[in-house]
């Protein structure tokens, strides 16, 4: 029997990441090769006449599985009924700017965002943030969206936990299916903290530590973390504009995973609205190891901290704690 379809709404649909996105979507990347999709799409006024044209090229890829599409500068109707909410629209973070340049740009336009979700989207309904500054852009769309539970609001960190594979990967010459089980802790920022001390890869013999293998602990404690924490920052300075397609991916990874489920013995990381979990202070948006199961997320418990890593977790959390403070200062003026 054919599934009914899932109403996925993409905000910022006609820009660069959107653009990347609504694709990969209409293609079954995001929910599987056999669940149909209704395409929501949301841009500002401006971008009206690029969002038609995204909407004509989607009809003319003649996706399958593609059953519908809204295409709107109308928060309420791209909200109605939707099931999953990408939240890509924001002010984009440009060369030279600083995250908290962006966070009082961005204020406005998540909480008109939560407050049309909030009355207009269907029970139940997921939502993931991907504009930065992440986190902070989560903490507000809670905010001004009560009537969906915090556990339904998640942020993007997964960009960054497919970098840390992808180092790992080019570091010892193997497939990138072959490794697993970093982590991503914290802010979706330059102090995020990228920790391969958890991480195996799978080799003939068996699962086998990535850090006995990489056999360079110097590596692991320098190189590899400012490498996936500054790669964005070198994306767009080798490119002129942000990372798209790899964001785009990094989005259907993250809600195919929540709703269908990581694989036995397999962690992600997501940010969360963390519980205390790892000494985190509760009520930040916080990248932990998450497992998903039945379209509910889990933090893997009791992974051992190292002093290194205890260090790490606690600067990340501290700069999430000051964003959050900086939200506040503009939620309390309403």
């Amino acid at each position: 029997m054919a599934k009914a379809p899932v109403r996925v709404l993409v905000t910022g649909a006609a820009g660069q990441i959107g653009y990347a996105l609504v694709p990969m979507i209409a293609r079954g990347i995001m929910l599987g090769p056999d669940q149909p999709i209704i395409l929501h799409m949301l841009d500002i006024e401006p971008a009206a006449g690029a969002l038609k044209g995204v909407k004509m090229e989607l009809i003319d890829a003649a996706f399958p599985l593609l059953k519908g599409i809204v295409a709107t500068t109308d928060a309420a109707k791209a909200c109605k009924s939707v099931n999953i909410a990408v939240m890509v629209g924001g002010f984009p973070c440009k060369e030279g700017m600083m995250r908290k340049d962006v966070l009082p740009k961005n204020f406005p336009i998540y909480r008109a965002h939560a407050s049309a979700l909030g009355e207009h989207a269907a029970p139940n309904c997921r939502v993931l943030v991907v504009a930065n500054p992440a986190n902070t852009n989560a903490v507000i769309f809670k905010e001004f969206a009560p009537s969906i539970p915090e556990k339904n609001i998640t942020c993007l960190t997964r960009l960054d936990h497919n970098r840390a594979l992808g180092q790992i990967a080019e570091r010892l010459n193997v497939h990138i299916n072959d490794v697993k089980n970093v982590i991503v802790w914290g802010n979706h920022s330059s102090t995020q903290y990228p920790d391969a001390s958890h991480a195996t890869i799978t080799t003939t013999s068996g699962e086998k530590s990535a850090g006995e293998l990489i056999g360079d602990h110097h590596w692991l404690q320098n190189e590899f973390i400012t490498t996936v924490q500054q790669r964005g920052d070198v994306i767009l300075k080798v490119r002129k504009l942000s990372s798209a397609l790899s964001a785009a991916s990094a989005a259907c990874d993250h809600i195919r995973d929540w709703l269908l489920g990581t694989p036995k013995g397999t962690w992600v990381s997501m940010g969360v609205f963390s519980d205390g979990s790892y000494g985190i202070q509760p009520s930040l948006f916080y990248s932990f190891p998450i497992t998903c199961q039945n379209g509910n997320w889990s933090i893997v418990q009791g992974l051992k901290i190292d002093e290194f890593s205890r260090t790490k977790m606690d600067a990340t959390a501290i700069e999430l704690m000051e964003e959050k403070s900086l939200a506040y200062s503009f939620i309390n003026q309403q």
